[in-house]
């Protein structure tokens, strides 16, 4: 059976979007949606190692997020740099898509021992070669594909052909994504991003 995470957040949207990030850096986990933590414990609050709600949820049910503070990540949409509730981490949602990714893998590399305590994540049949590896890791980085050509003296053509095959072997679609992958496979460390 595989490890759980929980998002309780009634804005739908918002929580899908979380859910699906949460896949990418974690995806040998389940994760689950709940618009309450009533809708949470209808189904008998299912054993999971993370909730990650939004700070509303956690104000109106304390005693619940008391008991699990370890395992509850708030979701703030304020402009602070600490938890709006004392005591329990947070991450904020309403910042860039790249500072998102960045406090999500943060999040991934420091708990569960680096997620060594999570499931390992299957092999991907179709490996990067080390050239396409190269071009991953300066497209994370920041650099723009002219840019790849001149530091790998290689055509601009040939950067935008590695780009392609790397996203069709990696079936992502986005920078967001292919930076969760080279991060969480050690690529590039979050420093980087």
């Amino acid at each position: 059976m595989l490890p759980r995470i929980a998002i309780i957040h009634p804005d739908t949207l918002a929580a899908i979007g979380l859910k699906q990030m949460l896949q990418e850096v974690m995806p040998t986990v389940e994760v689950d949606s709940f618009r309450t933590v009533g809708e949470l414990l209808a189904g008998g609050d299912g054993g999971y190692i993370h909730y990650f709600a939004a700070t509303a949820a956690v104000t109106d049910n304390m005693q619940f997020f008391t008991e699990r503070q370890r395992k509850t990540i708030v979701l703030s949409a304020s402009a602070g740099t600490t938890s709006p509730i004392a005591g329990f981490h947070s991450i904020r949602t309403s910042v860039p898509e790249k500072q998102l990714v960045r406090s999500l893998l943060t999040l991934e590399q420091t708990a569960h021992h680096a997620g060594r305590n999570l499931p390992p994540e299957p092999r991907r049949q179709n490996q990067l070669s080390a050239r396409e590896a190269e071009v991953m890791s300066l497209i994370v980085k920041g650099h723009i594909n002219k840019e790849i050509a001149d530091m790998l003296n290689i055509s601009l053509p040939t950067v935008i052909t590695h780009r392609r095959n790397i996203m069709e072997k990696l079936g992502v679609k986005s920078v967001s994504a292919l930076t969760i992958y080279a991060v969480t496979r050690g690529y590039v460390g979050i420093s980087d991003i």
